[in-house]
């Protein structure tokens, strides 16, 4: 006896394959900073750049479309960054995300200037990015905390 496949046990299994493929993404792991460097040195304003490792634990690709953070340096305003990118996040794999950073002197020369000489100090970055697939992009809250030791 032939065995008979109705159209609507079709659409049941091709819901449960979408259902599974469009999970929430899981939180990137912060895993380390590289290349600080200051490319403009000013009185009333720099810029730092910095290199962000960051780990993908999800079973799929993104991409990272915009970042949005504050920083702070010992609970102190450091600085702000806006940028827009287009960086692929590998599935299972690390990356990098290149941030400028504005920094006002006035707070880096009074509250900053430790982290800077090598003392380690707490770093919290809080904002938002926006990351998705295929594009559909979704803003997540970026609240990061933890002592980070410097050097330029």
């Amino acid at each position: 006896m032939p065995i008979k496949f109705s159209p609507l046990l079709f659409v049941f299994f091709g819901f449960c394959i979408i259902a599974s493929s469009c999970q929430e993404p899981k939180e990137l792991e912060y895993r380390d900073f590289k290349n600080l460097s200051v490319p403009k040195l000013g009185f009333s304003t720099s810029t730092f750049t910095v290199d962000l490792v960051y780990f993908n634990p999800n079973n799929f690709g993104l991409q990272l479309r915009r970042t949005d953070l504050d920083i702070y340096i010992d609970s102190n305003y450091l600085g702000h960054t806006t940028q827009e990118f287009q960086i692929t996040i590998p599935r299972k794999g690390e990356f990098t995300i290149p941030l400028s950073i504005d920094v006002d002197m006035k707070n880096a020369y009074k509250n900053a200037m430790p982290a800077l000489l090598g003392k380690e100090v707490l770093v919290k970055v809080i904002g938002k990015v926006k990351v998705g697939k295929a594009n559909v992009y979704k803003s997540f809250n970026v609240n990061y905390q933890g002592m980070q030791k410097f050097s330029l």
